[in-house]
């Protein structure tokens, strides 16, 4: 019987393994961001040092304003600490580390596949849940907590137990305005947001072979929103073609052995899944979600669901506490809600396709609301200037700002008041994630600019010329 490719590449890694199914995983990258600067703390008071710095990359991010240039920009406390440790902690043990003067540095989402350091067929991990996001370069990629950092930091590894196998096939191709963001949005609605729970998820289909790779991120992204540890994608073509030249991509000929490699890699044609699902891609629309929790999405051109039509007790109560917080009511159309404030930027939505998107509503039009624009790197910031974007953004009113995670963890400065409400191209729409007593709507980079040039939810393709 054939192999899946997550199958494929966890085989691969396995060092040794235990009788209770427990096995331990070698991993080829390590990201680390500001905020688990603690896990230096802990490897130093165990006298222990970091085995291998070569395959450790850091970069601050959630700490950073997004007004702030040089470390000096971030207020003294508790978030210049953090990413001070970071940048002593890379000085110390010699670890790669893209400081905020870099135009390398970025989320470290963003930062990763951009340098080449997520490539095809590697295992690579971060102290952040989002980390399924490396996925969509064909790797096992997922996150860990702060024990787990301090474990691969001294020893290159990690104790894993394999999770079961789930494909998702996106079939068709997706409509006009559409993006990977209305994916997976789709996708988590379909099979809820505990329905990858115990599984790796693989994306397959004709929809997600047409994305490029920033919209195959965001689907990886999202992943860990539909309880899976880890999304991937086949690599293909387009993957080969995003990896080469980049830095820390293979050169040479060690490039062509690597390729080689990486074509072995898809699933086979015999594998098995322990779960399989087909979503028709040419039937999802534009998606907002309308609760708190990203499976509680609905096309744009919908009205707000009623709990009383609902016959599970949990999921009815669920709803109406959701409605209760978000202060909407059954049957009210969503292009009726009105938005306070968009952010467009996050680990899911931050790379230049994005932009593009959102940039192409933006053009010749006005911001209604603040509006936030947030690059993923120093290196996005610069081709979206190069291209003109940040002109068309600022022409419209909107706030053209520095890299960083931003309001996506509403820590740095870039937050919500109490009872606001956003739309968000970021990942989570919890109680309070974009502050306290926050109000967060999901959407794609084009559906959050054309809220923000209508002052609520609006379907995109009302605003955009279709090509």
């Amino acid at each position: 019987m054939g192999k899946t490719l997550f199958e494929k590449i966890w085989d691969e890694h396995v060092i040794t393994a235990r009788e209770d199914g427990d096995v331990l995983l070698y991993i080829d990258r390590h990201l680390i961001h500001d905020l688990h600067f603690r896990a230096f703390g802990m490897l130093k008071a165990k006298g222990l040092e970091i085995r291998e710095p070569d395959k450790l990359f850091g970069t601050p991010d959630h700490s950073i304003p997004t007004t702030a240039k040089v470390l000096e920009d971030i207020p003294e406390g508790e978030m210049r600490q953090t990413v001070e440790v970071l940048e002593r902690s890379a000085e110390e043990h010699g670890f790669t580390h893209f400081s905020m003067t870099d135009d390398r540095h970025g989320i470290v989402h963003v930062v990763g596949p951009e340098q080449g350091i997520t490539l095809p067929g590697l295992t690579l991990v971060c102290g952040d849940s989002h980390t399924s996001t490396h996925g969509a370069l064909g790797c096992i990629s997922f996150g860990i907590g702060t024990t787990e950092v301090q474990h691969v930091l001294a020893t290159q590894s990690l104790w894993q137990r394999k999770p079961k196998s789930m494909r998702i096939n996106v079939t068709g191709k997706l409509g006009f305005g559409m993006s990977g963001k209305d994916i997976i949005l789709a996708v988590i609605r379909e099979i809820s947001a505990a329905g990858g729970t115990g599984y790796a998820i693989e994306y397959a289909g004709s929809a997600i072979e047409a994305l490029s790779m920033d919209g195959r991120m965001t689907v990886c992204n999202m992943t860990i929103e539909a309880g899976a540890r880890s999304g991937i994608i086949a690599p293909d073509d387009k993957t080969i073609d995003y990896c080469a030249g980049r830095p820390y991509a293979p050169k040479d000929g060690q490039w062509d052995q690597a390729v080689a490699y990486w074509r072995t890699l898809p699933s086979d044609d015999d594998a098995r899944f322990d779960k399989e699902i087909t979503i028709d891609g040419d039937a999802i629309p534009p998606m907002v979600t309308w609760g708190n929790s990203p499976q509680w999405a609905l096309p744009v051109t919908e009205t707000i669901p009623d709990p009383s039509g609902e016959s599970d007790p949990l999921k009815r109560a669920d709803m109406e506490a959701a409605l209760d917080y978000m202060d909407l009511k059954p049957g009210m159309p969503l292009t009726d809600i009105a938005v306070d404030t968009v952010f467009i930027g996050a680990c899911t939505n931050s790379r230049i396709d994005d932009f593009r998107a959102a940039a192409e509503v933006a053009k010749n039009r006005r911001a209604k609301v603040r509006t936030l624009v947030v690059p993923g790197s120093g290196l996005v910031k610069k081709q979206a200037e190069a291209e003109g974007l940040d002109k068309i953004f600022t022409d419209a009113g909107m706030e053209w700002r520095e890299p960083g995670c931003s309001m996506c963890v509403a820590m740095n400065g870039d937050m919500l008041a109490p009872g606001e409400r956003s739309a968000s191209t970021s990942n989570r729409n919890f109680r309070g994630r974009q502050g306290l007593g926050s109000r967060t709507h999901l959407v794609s980079p084009a559906m959050a600019a054309a809220a923000s040039v209508t002052g609520h939810f609006t379907d995109v393709r009302k605003l955009i010329p279709e090509a």
